[in-house]
């Protein structure tokens, strides 16, 4: 008899047999068995009977016998560091689709550190003490090499970016303005402001804040976009600049800088005044579309003016024409919705006003005000609190107060309630009635613009920079993160409340409406396949959860960096992206 070798091994003896009671049953045993040859035949003991043992007991019995080494489970691997990662890289994917990094120029150490401090914008605005802390938080400082950068080398960074700011926007206007693209040739521009701390930055000054921060110095910058409101080019001037000094920039650039040719440049009627009409003119090769002010729209309604509300018995737009706009067009619309939310204000502010010129006429009257001179300094400040000076007749002496309201004027006002006119050089073949109302309108895809720029997304003021330049590289920043998250928003739309497939207007006077899609999404808070749907900031906050894991196994095992797990919401983000999960960012 052969010798009996001390090997040993597990079996799995899987047995089924059918009851009396027509059951079917399955049986599953384990032993521990040694095999061993006896003569030419193959012999097996059973050493021991496992199958009382757990499942999970006997898995390890067999993996140890075949060789395996088995450790405690939180032995096993430690996470030396986990690190947000989806945010940054959902943002380079998109970056990278766009063409942004070889848009700013060369690669190098330069082009590492302007495309981190867009890419940081774009997540999490800050100054550029708090970015340069918050890129060793992320993946990002690691990846672009950036967590240690000097504040010396981030100022020479934006000194950089500044010095090709003319490159990089004559690429984005190659790209959006050029007529092969933007066959309607319109280019939008409007300006806003944002206030400055300190008191030294060449370009602060005190102007109209379009923020509503009064007393403080402010900055003024335009942006450049196109017919969809993706931004091009910006421009910063000094905080008491004028719109139409700041609209005959955008011309300049548009023309001279782009080398744009028969473009239509869309503005309000603050911005594209007569006097810039009549620069237009004279530089030739390009067209306006705006609104006109109150006084010209009040003299074509008069007697035998064109206007009349006649106009708008069948529809709420109509083209008129006058000769005090020769080869113009005028396009007059009347939005029913914003005639009665007018009325209902004045009503509001001559009511307001009224009262408190009422508290002033008791008070004349008692005895208590007496004196032209400073009964008038307290009318004037009711009547500047409610701007409705225009509306009231008053009579002052030393002694009495008459108030009155002008109801003439008033019912002049308010026959042009929700009334506005529009001009433009555009022609009928180049843009239909509607389409030139569309343009128009389009002017508030600027003012979304300016909303992420300052506050939603990108959080541009204040002002933290001193020195001409870097104020104009902090704007510049932001404006290439305003582009990035424009397409960002575009590309992630499906995960969020935004109206992908908003319906067409059949009347362009009247007011946008969401897509029944939007507004279940919207209340749902799901989508049509039940997945969660959230803010766009909301969104990239959940991005930020999935980590960068750098784990090592063993005492003193390689460190492998991998992924966690990512969530359905993740991956369909990274889909949309058409993209992989990545594991840098570069």
């Amino acid at each position: 008899m052969a010798k009996r070798g001390d090997a040993v091994h597990v079996v799995r003896v899987r047995k089924s047999h059918v009851d009396k009671q027509g059951r079917h049953r399955d049986y599953q045993s384990a032993y521990l068995r040694r095999t061993f040859r006896e003569g030419t035949r193959v012999r097996n003991e059973t050493v021991a009977n496992l199958s009382t043992l757990p499942a999970h007991v006997i898995d390890w019995v067999e993996a140890g016998l075949k060789g395996q080494t088995l450790v405690p489970a939180d032995t096993a691997a430690t996470v030396i560091r986990s690190v947000p990662h989806g945010h940054v890289a959902a943002v380079w994917a998109q970056a990278k689709a766009l063409g942004l990094p070889a848009l700013l120029g060369p690669a190098g150490r330069m082009r590492d550190l302007a495309m981190a401090l867009i890419l940081a914008r774009a997540v999490a605005p800050a100054s550029k003490l708090a970015t340069t802390t918050w890129w060793a938080d992320t993946t990002l400082g690691e990846d672009l090499d950036v967590a240690a950068a000097s504040t010396d080398e981030v100022y020479a960074a934006m000194d950089w970016l500044t010095g090709r700011q003319d490159h990089i926007e004559k690429r984005l206007a190659r790209k959006h303005l050029d007529p092969k693209v933007n066959p309607t040739r319109i280019a939008m521009f409007d300006l806003s402001s944002s206030w400055v701390t300190g008191r030294h930055c060449d370009l602060a000054a005190r102007g109209y804040s379009r923020d509503g921060k009064k007393g403080c110095e402010q900055i003024e910058y335009g942006l450049l976009t196109d017919p969809e409101g993706r931004p091009v080019a910006v421009r910063v001037f000094e905080g008491n600049t004028a719109d139409p000094t700041a609209f005959t920039h955008a011309v300049t650039a548009v023309k001279d800088t782009f080398g744009l040719e028969n473009m239509l440049m869309v503005g309000d009627r603050g911005m594209i005044t007569a006097a810039r009409i009549t620069a237009l003119k004279e530089l030739g090769g390009l067209g306006w579309l705006t609104a006109l002010r109150a006084p010209q729209i009040a003299a074509l309604a008069a007697d035998d003016g064109p206007l009349q509300m006649s106009l708008f018995d069948t529809q709420n737009f109509a083209e008129i024409s006058h000769p005090d706009y020769p080869g113009e067009r005028l396009i007059a619309c009347r939005n029913p919705a914003l005639a009665d939310e007018r009325a209902r204000k004045r009503s509001e502010l001559l009511n307001a006003t009224e009262a408190e010129l009422g508290k002033v006429v008791a008070a004349v009257t008692a005895g208590r005000l007496s004196g032209a001179g400073k009964i008038g300094v307290k009318v004037g400040r009711v009547l500047g609190k409610y701007k409705m000076a225009k509306h009231f007749r008053l009579d002052i002496t030393d002694a009495t107060l008459t108030v009155e309201r002008d109801q003439t004027g008033i019912d002049a006002e308010a026959a042009l309630d929700g009334i506005y006119t529009l001009r433009t050089t555009a022609t009928v073949d180049e843009l239909g009635t509607a389409a030139v109302i569309d343009a128009y309108k389009n002017l508030s895809r600027v003012e979304r613009d300016f909303r992420s720029l300052k506050a939603i997304d990108l959080d541009l003021r204040p002002i933290h920079h001193r020195l001409t330049d870097r104020v104009k590289a902090h704007v510049l920043i932001c404006m290439l993160a305003a582009y990035l998250t424009w397409h960002l928003r575009k590309t992630l739309a499906p995960l969020t409340f935004t109206d992908e497939h908003p319906p067409a207007r059949e009347d362009p006077v009247a007011p946008a409406a969401r897509s029944a899609a939007a507004t279940r999404k919207a209340s749902r808070r799901k989508d049509d396949t039940d997945q969660p749907v959230r803010s766009y900031q909301g969104l990239l906050a959940h991005l930020a959860t999935l980590t960068r894991n750098d784990l090592r196994y063993g005492d003193d095992g390689p460190i492998v960096p991998t992924l966690a797990v990512p969530t359905p919401t993740q991956r369909r983000a990274f889909e949309l992206l058409d993209t992989t999960i990545p594991l840098t960012v570069r």
